[in-house]
């Protein structure tokens, strides 16, 4: 059997569909949707699943009771590379949820030079404002293409001077002002107009260019080097600094004005003050944060030296993990509601090195299993994203049709399996490493090549990766 799929078939974007009802997001219907793009780790997809359910779940209670349901925190084990970040992010994509991934090992206690805790909470309300932001922008994008075809018409035909159109509003002038006669409609320019508009809309006016005027959107070149507790402060300065921008003249082609215009004209249809509410809320009662590599600050009860650090990091999260109010600069925002996935290996140390009070806001613990030749060979082949297939479309892209032969496939997982017990095992990630290796000769030659196909069998595999894993010492630099 050879792995041959048309593009089409693959290339389905999760951004694009609409947003699901939670009603039907069953625990069963979120494990399914997990096991479209990550192969086995059934106990988690499961926990993560109820997690999620609950929450649905919770906005149905009565009002009295809705506040005191606290969310179920996760604690996944397991080593690198066997899907514990995945799990996390495609759960927030499937429900579109405010989602942050922080690495632990980041912060520190407060007094050290570091990152504040608190600053996940602003991250997660900055990554929540953009979300419904993007979700706003989307439903008025229709009215601010037409609008900005409207300017664009204007600069394109000069001459017939026009009033920024708002739909059903008529223009108020003042009871003094003599009011002009209405001048005829000019019929030819009238007609010149929407022929210029067909044009516009059938693409054929891309070779030419516009003058337009836009606002520089760029950052101040200000970095604030701050400790812990003064990065709120860093990011007022940046903003006051930031504000009034200058607005310059722009030659640029007419598809490029079109969208600046039509983003321009977004942005004054967009509601900021209902985007930040829907945000706050959406972040304080949908928003997940995946705290990952949580294993690098557990330390045990007396211990000296950076020990003393770890468990100072981990007694500034109990309070954000348990229920807290952090100040943003769109408000305040309750952590009571939000679901904390922990993650790590836990190598060294064991989830019972934590401090006893950060245990028991993680009470799921879920031991995700290390992976061999077999999951690699779904892994190649069963998701939808899969590897095997973003490098058919990547070389589509050149006119080369790549074809998996089943060998190969088996052939290239039982590599990855063998070279990550040769070395370090950094789970699927291997995958990546040896298929880079495999395909180099392939991709650097590929837009030579031409239109052609070109079949992967095992001794393919073999011929370009067989020394190199037989060579222990170059295969750590390599493989």
């Amino acid at each position: 059997m050879t792995l041959k799929r048309t593009l089409g078939e693959s290339q389905g974007s999760d951004s694009l569909r609409p947003r699901r009802d939670p009603r039907t997001l069953t625990p069963r219907a979120i494990v399914e949707e997990l096991d479209r793009f990550i192969v086995g780790q059934h106990a988690a997809k499961r926990a993560v699943a109820i997690a999620l359910r609950n929450r649905w779940r919770r906005q149905q209670v009565p009002e009295h009771l809705r506040d005191e349901i606290a969310p179920k925190n996760i604690i996944m084990i397991g080593p690198t590379g066997v899907g514990k970040t995945e799990i996390a992010r495609r759960l927030a994509k499937l429900v579109q949820a405010p989602f942050l991934k922080v690495e632990a090992s980041k912060f520190t206690e407060v007094g050290y030079v570091g990152r504040d805790v608190d600053s996940m909470v602003r991250d997660l309300a900055e990554i929540s404002v953009k979300l419904v932001k993007d979700e706003e922008t989307a439903a008025v994008r229709g009215r601010a293409r037409t609008a900005a075809e409207e300017r664009l018409l204007d600069l394109l035909l000069p001459g017939q001077p026009t009033v920024a159109r708002v739909p059903g509003k008529p223009i108020e002038l003042p009871a003094q002002m003599p009011v002009a006669p209405p001048s005829p409609p000019d019929e030819s320019l009238s007609s010149t107009r929407e022929k210029l508009r067909d044009l516009l809309r059938a693409g054929k006016l891309a070779d030419r260019a516009v003058e337009i005027e836009v606002t520089e959107q760029h950052n101040p070149a200000i970095q604030i080097f701050s400790q812990a507790g003064l990065e709120e402060m860093g990011l007022n300065l940046r903003e006051l600094f930031g504000k009034g921008q200058p607005r310059t003249r722009r030659k640029v082609s007419v598809p490029e004005a079109l969208e600046l215009l039509t983003a321009e004209e977004a942005g004054k249809l967009v509601d900021m003050d209902k985007v930040v509410k829907e945000a706050v809320h959406r972040a304080e009662n949908s928003g997940i944060i995946f705290i990952d590599e949580i294993d690098k600050v557990a330390g045990r009860e007396g211990s000296h030296g950076p020990d003393v650090s770890r468990q100072g990091v981990q007694r500034d999260l109990l309070p954000i993990v348990e229920g807290s109010t952090i100040t943003t600069k769109y408000g305040a925002v309750r952590t009571d509601h939000v679901l904390f996935i922990a993650a790590g290996a836990f190598h060294v140390s064991k989830p019972s090195d934590l401090i006893p009070e950060l245990q028991g806001r993680f009470p799921i613990r879920v031991e995700l299993e290390p992976l061999g030749s077999d999951d690699f060979v779904r892994i190649l082949t069963e998701p939808e994203n899969s590897l095997t297939r973003q490098y058919q479309a990547l070389l589509q892209t050149e006119g080369v049709t790549l074809v998996w032969q089943e060998d190969a496939v088996a052939e290239i997982a039982r590599m990855a399996a063998l070279a990550n017990e040769r070395m370090q095992n950094i789970g699927a990630r291997r995958l990546h490493t040896i298929l880079e290796r495999l395909l180099d000769e392939l991709s650097f030659e590929a837009p030579e090549i031409g239109a052609r196909e070109v079949v992967i069998t095992a001794g393919y595999v073999k011929e370009r990766l067989e020394r190199l894993l037989e060579d222990e010492d170059l295969s750590k630099y390599i493989l």
